[in-house]
């Protein structure tokens, strides 16, 4: 495979697969090359590179919810305190977020719970970056935290086995986009080049499996570009050209220029090519301290049920969970952030599948760069099973 680049990706040190999808959601969307206009029109700016390192904190959502009056007065309540990155992996959330009284949006019906009342209390907090967060989780300042998925097993090895993997809450962002119409099927990529974000990280690691399990990396350029707006101006200049884009950037740049089209998810490409592995292409996963797992089994268990019943509504009704999504800060335009809904793979996947899924995951990264998901493969004991 023939590799070209300008200037290197701007990532943190842990090569996180979120610096490209959470790029979309704030303001590496926002390029330099007369994008910045374009999305502002969309109302999709945001405030700094979501997840390069030393980004500042944005769009925190945080305080906590008093058991109703219908909450059994013996239970016990936890103070559980939740961090997650502004992008796709926050997105699951924003029902939860609602229910637990820390998000409103004007117009947004209460969205379907677990249909239990709240036992215990929650705060919530978004940052940019997630080198904001790993930090807090090893000191024991935050419980729970959703993380790009390499990010976890980097957190892991650090806390020495500190922290378990309590879901899978985004499956692949990543997408192929072009306006050349002979692009159907990922094969159809032999011959190019492709322009994407992100060398030496996670979506280069992916894209070289990717090809090579297709039986077409020897035939197909990559060349990558500093930041997604580049890659859009690419696509924008030459019809035929070929580019790989997260959610929610691909859903923004196809409303700014309707010639573009996605006719590739990799989430799927992926999936096919795995066979029957069970390796998944993922985004992020859930993660909390050993510690308070051990300690709050029941808090665990609370959490994890309504953050599945959370996902279940932002997947069922994308146009409620949207005005959730632009209130949260997450992305600022409503019309994007409900079609992108859909194409960001939220999910919730716990159990044997999220073992097998991750830990085929972790595996192509580390046979590309071990030190992108700490240096070695996490133990049996990094997957929670309840």
């Amino acid at each position: 495979m023939k590799n070209n680049h300008n200037t290197p990706a701007s990532v943190d040190n842990n090569h996180l697969l979120e610096a490209a999808a959470c790029r979309a959601a704030d303001s590496a969307v926002m390029g330099r090359r007369g994008f910045l206009a374009g999305a502002l029109a969309l109302g999709f700016a945001g405030a700094l590179s979501a997840c390069t390192g030393n980004g500042s904190s944005a769009g925190s959502a945080a305080g906590s919810a008093a058991p109703t009056d219908s909450s059994p007065a013996s239970a016990p309540k936890t103070e559980v305190r939740v961090a997650s990155l502004k992008g796709p992996t926050s997105m699951g959330l924003v029902g939860f977020m609602q229910k637990a009284g820390q998000l409103t949006a004007e117009g947004a019906s209460e969205m379907e719970g677990s249909g239990k009342n709240l036992i215990n209390a929650y705060e919530f907090q978004m940052m940019t970056a997630a080198d904001q967060i790993m930090p807090s989780m090893i000191k024991g300042d935050l419980d729970i935290a959703l993380l790009p998925a390499n990010a976890a097993s980097v957190l892991y090895a650090k806390s020495k086995g500190a922290v378990r993997c309590l879901n899978i809450n985004t499956l692949g962002v990543l997408s192929v986009v072009t306006g050349d119409a002979a692009v159907t099927a990922f094969e159809n990529l032999a011959g190019r080049t492709v322009y994407l974000t992100g060398k030496g990280t996670t979506p280069e690691y992916v894209m070289n499996y990717l090809l090579d399990a297709a039986g077409i990396a020897d035939t197909v350029t990559l060349e990558f570009k500093s930041e997604a707006a580049e890659v859009v101006s690419v696509l924008a200049a030459d019809p035929q050209a070929v580019g790989v884009l997260p959610q929610p950037f691909v859903t923004a740049a196809q409303v700014k220029n309707t010639a573009l089209t996605a006719p590739v998810d990799l989430t799927e490409v992926w999936e096919r090519l795995a066979g029957n592995t069970g390796s998944q292409l993922l985004t992020g996963v859930t993660v909390a301290r050993t510690a308070f797992v051990d300690e709050n089994p029941d808090a665990v268990d609370e959490f994890m049920r309504e953050q599945s019943a959370s996902v279940d509504a932002v997947n069922a009704d994308p146009a409620t969970a949207a005005k959730l999504v632009v209130a949260a800060g997450i992305v600022e335009a409503e019309p994007v952030a409900a079609k992108a809904i859909p194409a960001c793979h939220i999910a919730c996947i716990e159990g044997s599948q999220m073992h097998d899924a991750l830990e085929g995951y972790l595996d192509v990264l580390y046979n590309a760069d071990a030190s992108s998901v700490g240096g070695a493969m996490p133990g049996d004991d990094f997957y929670y099973q309840a």
